[in-house]
C-alpha cells in the first residue's frame, strides 16, 4: 500500500461515514508493524476510557428493604420501670372525683330501679303481704306500718347519705394508701412495671 493511496481511502471513508479507526488504520500503512501495534493499542486505550453510552452497563439495582416487611419484621419494644412515689395531693384528687362519680351512678341506679318496681306494684304487694302476716283478727291495721319503708323519699335519702359517706372514706382511703405506699417504697422499693410498645 502506498502513501497516496492512504490519503484517498481517508477522504473515502470520510465520506462514507465510517469510523475513525479504520481511516487511522489506512493512513499508517507504511509504518512498521511495531508503530502499527502502538497505534492500535492507543486507539483501544482511548475506546476504553471514553466508552459509548450505548455499551455502558446500567448501574446495578439495590433492593432497599420496605418499611412495612421492617416494622413486622421489629419486635415490640419493653420498658421496665419502677414506681417510686404516688403523689397523695393527685390521689386525693383522683380518688374524690371517681367517688363522686360513682355517687352519682349509684343516686340514679336507685332512682331508676324504684321507678320500675313502684310501676309494677311490687313494694304494694310487700306492704299488703305483711299486713296480712302481722294484722290480728279484727284490726284494721298492724303493730308497725310497713308502707313507710318504701317511701322513696326515705329511699332515695338513704341512697345519697350511703353515696356522700362512701365519697369521703374513698377519698380518705386512697389519699392514706398513697402515703403509705411512699414509707414503703422508700425502704424497699417501688413496685415494678413493665411497659410494652403496642403491636
Amino acid at each position: 500500500m502506498s502513501a497516496q493511496g492512504g490519503p484517498a481511502k481517508a477522504t473515502s471513508t470520510r465520506e462514507n461515514g465510517q469510523k475513525p479507526e479504520t481511516e487511522v488504520l489506512d493512513m499508517i500503512g507504511d509504518k512498521t508493524d511495531t508503530e502499527q501495534e502502538q497505534q492500535v493499542e492507543e486507539q483501544n486505550e482511548t475506546v476504553r476510557i471514553r466508552p459509548s453510552l450505548t455499551s455502558e452497563a446500567p448501574p446495578p439495582v439495590v433492593e432497599l428493604p420496605k418499611k412495612k416487611a421492617a416494622a413486622a419484621a421489629r419486635l415490640p419494644r419493653k420498658a421496665h420501670l419502677v414506681l417510686r412515689r404516688v403523689e397523695p395531693w393527685s390521689a386525693m384528687k383522683f380518688s374524690f372525683v371517681v367517688s363522686l362519680v360513682c355517687f352519682v351512678v349509684l343516686f340514679v341506679a336507685v332512682a331508676v330501679l324504684y321507678g320500675v318496681l313502684s310501676a309494677l306494684g311490687v313494694f304494694e304487694s310487700i306492704v299488703q303481704t305483711v299486713n296480712q302476716l302481722t294484722q290480728a283478727d279484727g284490726q284494721t291495721t298492724g303493730s308497725f306500718d310497713v308502707s313507710s319503708w318504701f317511701e322513696p323519699v326515705r329511699i332515695l335519702g338513704y341512697t345519697a347519705l350511703i353515696g356522700a359517706v362512701n365519697v369521703v372514706l374513698i377519698t380518705a382511703l386512697s389519699t392514706l394508701g398513697a402515703v403509705i405506699y411512699n414509707i414503703a417504697a422508700d425502704l424497699v422499693g417501688g413496685v415494678e412495671v413493665t411497659f410494652s410498645e403496642a403491636e
